[in-house]
């Protein structure tokens, strides 16, 4: 139906008769002569409606309408060429246009940058795709996911899809739930991470498997967070952490050359989960700002300060000077997200802070040596409990951070070598700090809580890309797992007797990774949310506002499934 798309004629095409099709993107209306700006997916090209009658149906068009343009390329004169299209050196002079499609009014401005609200925008999702950065990130996204694909069936890998209807398994976030008509009463849920699938994988002798998953969890949203997302999952058998790495870091090398044009080095930087809390105060630091953290607990415990004499820790963060105001807000920050208390000093001519009085000035001197002062900046500090102090100080240098300009665009890093548990007071009893299926680095578990596991996660910029880990192939070391964790014989059996069944059969050592797709590209393509880089996502309560969803049922079919909804709570 068309010759060319609107982004592609050039100069050479100029003596051509083609025929175009596309959107109107703005008419131009000169009296004796109509300028149309006819734009598709591929670009913008410039239409001229010089014939009376074409005129005449010309000023009859409106924007967003779908045309079709037959006519002869021509060189604009060199006085009346856009430099900001490529097609901006030629326009099409019509011999027929042809409506195909009218469109209402647009309830906004199809144009770059948006300018309409973020709920209008995703009302009209379809509109708000017209949008040529949108195009872009589409473009991006179907760039990316190929890119992945050709990289991993060279390294041997199979694409294999596994269920999205699965049972539901304890994971971290809420399943969603869908009931089944033929097992009233019974219910699937939709797969949180193929985590079990394709373990299963590795034992029925697949060796490497790679796949596009979509992920679903009930959880609740933020910038980078979405109820159903996209992972770039991958599972390998008889490897160890280097192996698997070495493989990620390749595919991520060849993403960033493909899509940016960029090379970025390997080995990516390593950090222990202890040396990134203790530095950044966060185990997916930005390690592109030189801001750290610093233990001083046996300098604060010099001081007269009665606080710091009781805790366990005291930790210091050191920033340039900042107000009053500033540090009121951090404080009030501190005490409202982590349950915490912010002193501090800061040092100019004179020192001055909150607990300034409690300090010596030969104990001032020997704080300002090692934390290596040197003109006038604040001290912050946040005593307690080890984990809680470096949270407070990292989700503060993360305020601090935000705006600034970083010494690098792209920062990659592994944190490695994560606890395995840790104490949850609410229970009573240990908790795994990410999943069960994690191989330890030993055998002895007397202590959990020291217990590190075989764990690996993609850092990129302070946003975690993706977690992996050597698997535990060996039934008896997963069910002792997930005893440690909380999780009686009963419980084991009920949710995982099929995948521990499955280790009984001669499992191969395998590990693997699972990588945030939308994250990713939500970096690549400089955006603020993976909602600008999923095609159409929800809003951060969940909500579908195009589709209207989610939405009631009918009670026919309610009663099909054999369900009654009585509503409780709020």
């Amino acid at each position: 139906m068309r010759t060319h798309t609107c982004g592609e004629l050039r100069a050479k095409n100029s003596g051509e008769n083609v025929t175009l099709q596309g959107w109107i993107d703005a008419i131009r209306d000169h009296g004796k002569m109509v300028f149309i700006s006819l734009r598709d997916r591929y670009g913008v090209t410039q239409v001229v409606l010089a014939d009376a009658e074409l005129i005449e149906k010309g000023k009859k068009l409106g924007g967003e309408y779908v045309v079709e343009v037959e006519g002869m390329v021509r060189e604009r004169p060199s006085d009346m060429r856009n430099p900001s299209l490529e097609t901006g050196k030629i326009e099409v002079v019509a011999s027929r246009i042809k409506l195909i499609s009218s469109s209402s009014v647009p309830p906004f401005v199809i144009k770059d940058p948006a300018t309409a609200k973020d709920e209008l925008r995703m009302k009209y999702r379809y509109l708000d795709l017209r949008r040529p950065s949108m195009q872009k990130n589409l473009i991006m996204r179907s760039k990316l996911i190929n890119t992945v694909r050709a990289y991993l069936l060279k390294k041997n890998f199979l694409e294999i899809e596994t269920p999205c209807l699965t049972r539901t398994t304890t994971e971290g976030a809420r399943n969603f739930v869908v009931p089944s008509r033929n097992f009233k009463g019974k219910f699937y849920s939709l797969a949180q991470s193929p985590q079990i699938y394709k373990q299963l994988l590795m034992t029925a002798g697949v060796d490497r498997y790679f796949q596009f998953a979509k992920c679903f969890r009930d959880e609740d949203q933020r910038a980078d967070r979405q109820p159903e997302h996209t992972q770039i999952d991958l599972e390998m058998s008889f490897v160890d952490e280097e192996e698997v790495m070495e493989l990620v870091e390749g595919m991520i090398q060849t993403i960033f050359e493909n899509i940016l044009g960029l090379k970025v080095k390997v080995p990516f930087q390593r950090l222990t989960y202890r040396n990134a809390m203790e530095q950044y105060g966060t185990d997916k630091p930005d390690t592109r700002f030189d801001v750290y953290i610093s233990d001083i607990t046996k300098i604060a415990k010099k001081s007269e300060f009665r606080i710091f004499k009781e805790v366990k820790f005291v930790m210091a963060l050191t920033v340039p000077l900042l107000t009053r105001k500033r540090i009121d807000e951090f404080s009030e920050f501190a005490l409202k997200y982590y349950n915490s208390r912010i002193s501090y000093l800061s040092f100019k001519e004179t020192i001055s802070g909150n607990i300034a009085k409690f300090f010596s000035s030969k104990l001032t001197g020997e704080l300002k040596s090692a934390l290596s002062i040197r003109g006038e900046e604040t001290v912050l500090f946040c005593a307690g409990d080890w984990k809680r102090s470096l949270e407070t100080l990292g989700a503060i240098r993360n305020k601090l951070l935000e705006g600034k300009t970083p010494r690098e665009k792209y920062k990659l890093l592994w944190v490695t070598d994560f606890p395995l548990f840790e104490w949850d007071n609410k229970t009573g009893s240990w908790a795994p700090c990410h999943h069960i299926f994690t191989m330890p680095k030993t055998d002895d578990f007397k202590d959990p809580s020291k217990v590190a596991g075989k764990q690996y996660d993609l850092v990129l910029n302070g946003i975690e890309l993706g977690s992996g880990s050597i698997r535990i192939h060996d039934r008896d070391l997963q069910e002792r797992m997930m005893e440690i964790g909380g999780m009686n014989r009963a419980k084991r059996d009920r949710e995982f007797g099929f995948f521990l069944s499955a280790l009984a059969y001669g499992t191969p050592p395998h590990g693997g990774i699972a990588i945030g797709l939308d994250r990713l590209l939500m970096i690549l393509a400089g955006k603020d949310s993976i909602q600008e880089v999923i095609p159409f996502p929800k809003t951060l309560t969940g909500a579908g506002l195009m589709e209207d969803v989610p939405s009631e049922i009918e009670n026919e079919k309610l009663k099909e499934l054999g369900i009654k909804i009585t509503l409780t709570g709020k």
